[in-house]
Parts: structure tokens; C-alpha cells; sequence
């Protein structure tokens, strides 16, 4: 099994660390930027960010079967990094930059435009990335390492994105003003432009792609999501790892809510980066528990840890901030390892369905996963930020006990719950370290022509 070299990890890795720009400003910086200085409702701005990722979950299988049947002298994969990453920080220098004089229509309309491209830019090269990972190597816990380093970069990228606003304040003298907020966005798509378009470009001179052995065959879009659907330990895989997410997404998008208006605290940015520090820390520990222990038992523990920890913050109120603090890192002791043991996992269900189908499909797979993640984080955007204009949210004031009600319940105690139904279906996932050794081998047999045994259901032969 092949050993990637920490440069060649880090090189993988990099993307993910710039690419996190997508993740906490516009999840969670945007949307406020765009309701308390720009003008858009915030219940439109919610239905909005629904409405995109509900359009990704027809553009995400497309790019993905598309990446997987590309044939380029550059491979599958590279062509649309490369393509991709031009056109996000296109669509980010938009977002961040919006004009100065909109109406509150307009401003909604120019937001969907450009929330739009940026989903799809970012799909363009999201999907081909991530599918390039399970490529490189095929060791059961070399992925738990490699997909630890891409999602500890991606967490410190995260850690970065969260500072940043405020630390460009900072530096730059800006105060809270609606002219300092554009200001700060602005610096902001300065830094991020070369940023990812740097960090794409070594990931793409880094690699050269496997050459594929199966030949080409039409795209049948349906047919190829069917299939993979019938694969059952992905079917579990996506289902635990659907449900958690949309529970982890809701307190990342009500942070700066929860914070300001329920323990009324001005130092949001302090715990976001308390939460992804201490996540990156404990990232080495859950690589070597998923090697003694198997990644399902750390990716369950890991769940069991962050949801122990949380379920207490919905009883803290104003002054709670040091009692916050603490739970906070309790429940981060788990999360590094919520977000990289899962990409893990999915690159061995991937193998398993080579066995299968005969065939390599990481696209499809990948699209198939990212469409979760979407739709998990348009749920705690779309819904959270919904629900929480009708309880009668008003920007900049003090805020009634409906409004803060709902923020404790969606901030804490919906994300536990989830991550509870998560972790039953969790238990059902049915490949371990020795099957995975299993499947690998039956995939060699199966390439020279032999007909296997199904390492998962023993009355079956494949081939």
C-alpha cells in the first residue's frame, strides 16, 4: 500500500486551508454582513442560502460523474481545480465587494446572484478535489492520516477565516461602523484571492493522476446515483454523517447570535477560535485511537464526546461566559475527529464499491458527499435563520425571550439530539479494518479475472 510523504500531504492539504473561506464567512460573517450593514432581510437571506443548496444537489453529481470520465493529458481531477479555483475568487471578489446603494430588493437579488456562483464556482472545484484524496493511496489508516492533515488544514483555515475579521479591524483601525464593515471585507478578498489560488496551484503541480484501466462509458447520471444509493455502507456512512452535520452546522451559524444576545458577550471571535484550536490539538490523539480501535469506534466516540459536553449550553444565560468557555473545549475535544475520520471512512466504501461495479468512482461519491455537507449547512442556515426571524429577530437590539429561547434550543439542543439519532445509525456500519484488508484483496482477485466472494455478505459472488 502506498505512503504519501508529508510534503505530498501538505500538498494535498493546502486547498483545504484556503478554501475554508467559504466556510465561516459565508456561513457565518456573510449573512450578517449582508442582513445588519448591506439590507437583506433576514429571512430572505435564509431562504436564499436553502434555495443554493438545494441547486447543488443537481450540480454536485454532474461535476462529480463529469470529473470521473474527463480524460485531459492533466487526468480527471486537476483540470478542475485548476479551472474551478479562477472562477471562486472571481465569485468572492463580488460577494465581498456589493455595491453601496441597493434597496433592500436589489441588495436580495444581487446576494442570490453571486451566493449562487460562488456554490457553483466552489463545486467546480470542491468535488474533483476531494475526489483526488482517495486516490492516493489505498492503506486503511494511511487515509485516517492523510484525510486528518487535509481536515486538520482545513480546520486551521477555518481558525484563520474566523480571526480575520477581526484582526483586520484591528490592524487597520476600523471600528463597527457600516463603512468599516465593507472596508473589512474588502481587505478581506485581497488576502483570500491569492490565497486560493496559490494553495490550488501547488496541490495541482503536485500530483500526477493514476491512469485509469476501465474504459469510458456514457454518463448516466441516475443510474450511477442508484447504484451507489445500493452500496449499504456508504447508505449507512452518508446517513449517521447527514444527521450530525446538520446538527454541527446549526451552532456554527448562530454563534454570534447565541453569544451577543444570550450570554451577552462581545468575544465571539475568542471562542470560534478556541473551538477549531482545540479541535486541531486533539487531532493527533483520534489518529492513533482510529488506529487501535478501528475508525468506527473513534468516529462514535469522538460524536459521544462533543454531544456529552454541549448539551449543557442551553442552560447558561448572561455572565455564563467562563462556564461556556469550559463546555466549549469539552465538546471540541471530539470535533476535529467529527470532520476527518468520516473522510476516512468514505475512501473505504469507495473501494468497496470498486468491487462492485468494477469501476473507480470517486466523483460520484464525493458529489454524493458533498451534497450532504451542503444541504447539512443550508439546513443550519436556511432553517436556523429562518426560525429565528419569524421568533422576532431584530438586528442590533436587545432581543425578546422568544428570540433567545429559540437561539438556545437551535443552538444547542437540536445539534445534540442529532448527533444522538447519528450515532445510532453509526453503529450498524459494518467495515473494519480487516475487511477493508478483505475488500482490497478481492479487488485484486477480481482484476485478474477470478470471481470473489462478497467480503460483507458471504453467500454472494461478484465477477
Amino acid at each position: 500500500m502506498k505512503k504519501l510523504s508529508t510534503t505530498a500531504k501538505a500538498a494535498y492539504s493546502a486547498p483545504a486551508f484556503a478554501l475554508a473561506v467559504v466556510g465561516i464567512p459565508v456561513y457565518v460573517y456573510i449573512p450578517k454582513f449582508y442582513t445588519d450593514v448591506v439590507g437583506v432581510h433576514i429571512s430572505a437571506l435564509g431562504a436564499i442560502l436553502l434555495i443554493v443548496r438545494l441547486f447543488d444537489a443537481f450540480t454536485d453529481p454532474v461535476i462529480g460523474i463529469f470529473s470521473d470520465r474527463l480524460r485531459t493529458p492533466m487526468g480527471r481531477r486537476r483540470p478542475l481545480i485548476a479551472a474551478g479555483a479562477v472562477l471562486t475568487v472571481i465569485a468572492i471578489a463580488f460577494l465581498f465587494n456589493p455595491p453601496g446603494t441597493m434597496g433592500a430588493d436589489t441588495a436580495g437579488l444581487y446576494f442570490m446572484a453571486l451566493i449562487f456562483a460562488l456554490f457553483l464556482f466552489w463545486t467546480v472545484v470542491i468535488v474533483p478535489y476531494e475526489s483526488l484524496g482517495p486516490e492516493l493511496t489505498f492503506d486503511y489508516n494511511e487515509r485516517t492520516a492523510l484525510f486528518s492533515m487535509r481536515d486538520g488544514a482545513l480546520i486551521a483555515g477555518t481558525v484563520i477565516a474566523a480571526a480575520m475579521p477581526g484582526a483586520v479591524r484591528w490592524a487597520a483601525g476600523l471600528d463597527n461602523s457600516e463603512a468599516s464593515e465593507r472596508q473589512t471585507f474588502f481587505i478581506l478578498s485581497l488576502i483570500y484571492i491569492p490565497l486560493i489560488l496559490g494553495a490550488c496551484a501547488w496541490c495541482v503541480a503536485a500530483f500526477r493522476e493514476r491512469p485509469r484501466t476501465t474504459a469510458s462509458s456514457d454518463l448516466k447520471i441516475f443510474a450511477w446515483i442508484h447504484a451507489s444509493l445500493a452500496n449499504r455502507p456508504f447508505r449507512i456512512l452518508l446517513a449517521a454523517y447527514t444527521i450530525s452535520a446538520i446538527g454541527n452546522n446549526l451552532p456554527a451559524t448562530l454563534i454570534l447570535y447565541y453569544v451577543e444576545y444570550v450570554l451577552g458577550s462581545p468575544r465571539a471571535d475568542l471562542f470560534l477560535a478556541l473551538y477549531f484550536v482545540a479541535g486541531i490539538a486533539f487531532l493527533p490523539m483520534w489518529v492513533y485511537l482510529a488506529r487501535q480501535t478501528g475508525k468506527k469506534a473513534a468516529w462514535i466516540a469522538s460524536m459521544a464526546i462533543n454531544t456529552g459536553a454541549f448539551f449543557w449550553v442551553f442552560f447558561l444565560g448572561t455572565g455564563d461566559e467562563i462556564v461556556y468557555g469550559i463546555l466549549v473545549f469539552l465538546s471540541v475535544i471530539g470535533f476535529g475527529a467529527t470532520l476527518a475520520i468520516p473522510s476516512a471512512i468514505q475512501a473505504d466504501v469507495i473501494d468497496y464499491d470498486e468491487l462492485i461495479a468494477g469501476d473507480r468512482r470517486e466523483g460520484l461519491y464525493i458529489s454524493l458527499w458533498s451534497i450532504s455537507k451542503k444541504l447539512a449547512a443550508a439546513a443550519g442556515v436556511g432553517v436556523g435563520l429562518a426560525l429565528l426571524g419569524v421568533s422576532g429577530y431584530q438586528p442590533g437590539e436587545i432581543q425578546s425571550d422568544s428570540v433567545v429561547l429559540t437561539l438556545r434550543v437551535l443552538y444547542a439542543l437540536v445539534p445534540c439530539l442529532c448527533n444522538a439519532m447519528a450515532i445510532l445509525v453509526a453503529l450498524y456500519y459494518p467495515i473494519s479494518g480487516d475487511v477493508h484488508r478483505r475488500i482490497r484483496e478481492a479487488i485484486g482477485e477480481r482484476a485478474s479475472g477470478r470471481a470473489v466472494k462478497d467480503p460483507l455478505d458471504t453467500g454472494r459472488v461478484i465477477g
